[in-house]
């Protein structure tokens, strides 16, 4: 059945279904993996050329570009294809609500709990069509940090066209402190993400076929149920 986004009276009024993962997202979060991994790969090769860290060198196997030159220029490319995608995104997550839907409200309480219940290997993963209070924490984070990334990365390329960011960073070394160190939390996202996608291969299948249908009436009962503290 290739419902994207339907009306329907149940099991509200005028509720809407739709994929979990529609088209757009599915889309755009491939498109965005590909450009991600080209960014770490040809990232790691620029930086290999010029260390921040003495003790610290990517083995050549994990980076690309035969040259630190040629690194740049798949960087440049990576660059362009996360900017304009992750703008639609962006654009998108908004303009549907879906980012209020799916990362919105985070309860503390539910923070530690699931912490909880990861630690003792109980984290139930039964309905795949709702994030936990980690997960919503864990986008929320990689969202910001994709942005840090960006803009720190342009005052590092054009640091005199984007004289405005560039001192926002302070210098041209904290802004490339900064630019590694969200490169590392995107990188750590990564990793706990396919880790968590061989896990539970059922979120892998979603992302490509779009998941179980949702309502919208069912997750914004949900949402309320969170934020007065009730649940079922």
């Amino acid at each position: 059945m290739g419902i994207n986004s339907v009306t329907t009276m149940s099991p509200g009024v005028g509720a809407k279904l739709r994929r979990m993962h529609p088209l757009p997202i599915r889309i755009m979060h491939w498109v965005n993996a590909v450009a991600m991994f080209i960014m770490i790969g040809s990232g790691w090769k620029i930086y290999n050329d010029e260390v921040i860290f003495g003790w610290l060198h990517f083995p050549e196997f994990l980076t690309i570009g035969k040259w630190a030159q040629h690194g740049l220029q798949w960087h440049f490319l990576g660059m362009w294809i996360i900017f304009f995608n992750g703008l639609a995104y962006l654009t998108y997550g908004f303009a549907t609500g879906r980012f209020r839907r799916m990362l919105l409200p985070i309860a503390w309480r539910d923070v530690v709990a699931t912490i909880k219940d990861s630690l003792r290997l109980k984290l139930s993963h039964d309905d795949e069509t709702k994030y936990n209070a980690v997960q919503k924490l864990l986008y929320i984070g990689v969202l910001l940090a994709g942005v840090m990334i960006v803009l720190s990365g342009m005052a590092i390329w054009k640091p005199v066209q984007f004289s405005e960011l560039y001192f926002l960073f302070g210098d041209f070394q904290t802004a490339r402190l900064i630019h590694f160190f969200c490169m590392a939390a995107i990188v750590g996202f990564v990793i706990v993400h396919i880790a968590l996608a061989i896990l539970v291969p059922k979120t892998l299948v979603a992302m490509v076929a779009g998941g179980p249908i949702v309502s919208d009436a069912d997750q914004s009962g949900a949402r309320h149920m969170n934020e007065t503290g009730n649940h079922p």
